[in-house]
């Protein structure tokens, strides 16, 4: 099993750890911490089961591999995935932000996929953040530049504007660091450096000053109470990076996300999946991940995509 496998693993495993406890507040985490995968809770789902995090990581994964990367098979999988359940994880869609809805049914009547996504200052919630980890693994295949194209034009299909494609990115440059077997800090420090000129342009800009605790690479020195952990794209990759940085282990890192409290399965999916790459699946809890709806399609998606995208 290699990198993809525990990378996505780890995504869907830190989503269903904070599905049940999803929208509670922080001071309730505190009192009554989660230790382990429950389930039920705000969704009534069983202990395992996985949200639209995991469900659209897994559509553009599962496009990547029998596809490559194809915008219109990506947005048509996001389309499959809300009206025929493809990729959900016990046959329903539970769980879908709004910004991600308005898209899918502009997608659905006909719009490009570059021009669907939300480009309003009030549509930067976490919803293209949460699926994005896929890409990292065609770094090999791509130039750098041209991946963050991808990266950008993936983030348009639901959120266009241009601090979401800028927190995808970022997180995609962190997640190619590991993949080049750095260390977290070091794999930090590398992806905001190495992401920076691309948002000294004239289009990016002017949001530089909303990652003003991101990229100067010293995340991890924020007090806790001063992270959010709302479903705000900005709130959501600087909690997921503070978790990742303030621990040494992937269930550590994923518990902390998850008792952040309110957008806990996707700060959490977050987390997971960068924890997961850099600790490895023999590193994940195993009782968690043979309890996770769906597991052996997850597990040979990611051998396929192992072998399609080698590493």
């Amino acid at each position: 099993m290699g990198k993809i496998t525990s990378a996505l693993i780890g995504l869907c495993a830190g989503d269903a750890l904070g599905v049940p406890v999803e929208f509670n507040v922080r001071s309730e985490r505190r009192l009554h911490p989660v230790t382990t995968m429950i389930g039920y809770g705000t969704y009534n789902q069983p202990p395992g089961t996985w949200s639209d995090d995991s469900s659209l990581t897994l559509c553009l994964a599962d496009v990547l591999c029998h596809q490559g990367y194809d915008l219109d098979a990506i947005a048509d999988s996001f389309c499959r995935w809300y009206k025929q359940r493809f990729w959900t994880a016990r046959g329903g869609v539970f769980d879908i932000g709004v910004t991600t809805q308005i898209a899918i049914n502009r997608l659905r009547k006909g719009v490009p996929p570059t021009e669907a996504g939300e480009t309003s200052d009030r549509c930067n919630g976490n919803g293209s953040l949460m699926r994005i980890l896929p890409l990292a693994f065609l770094y090999k295949q791509e130039s750098f530049p041209d991946l963050i194209a991808k990266v950008h034009d993936c983030s348009k299909i639901t959120h266009a504007h241009a601090r979401s494609q800028m927190a995808c990115g970022i997180y995609i440059s962190i997640a190619i660091s590991l993949l080049q077997g750095m260390t977290l800090k070091e794999a930090y420090l590398t992806g905001v450096e190495r992401i920076k000129p691309f948002y000294e342009t004239e289009e990016f800009a002017d949001q530089l000053r909303y990652f003003k605790r991101v990229l100067p690479g010293e995340i991890e020195t924020v007090d806790s109470k001063k992270i959010e952990s709302s479903g705000y794209v900005l709130h959501t990759l600087e909690a997921s990076l503070w978790c990742l940085l303030t621990t040494s282990s992937y269930s550590e890192a994923v518990l902390k996300a998850v008792n952040l409290g309110d957008d806990s399965d996707t700060t959490a999916a977050v987390t997971g999946g960068l924890a997961g790459l850099y600790y490895g699946l023999e590193n994940i809890p195993s009782e968690w991940v043979e309890v996770l709806a769906r597991k052996d399609d997850i597990l040979n998606l990611a051998q396929q995509l192992e072998e399609r995208y080698p590493l």
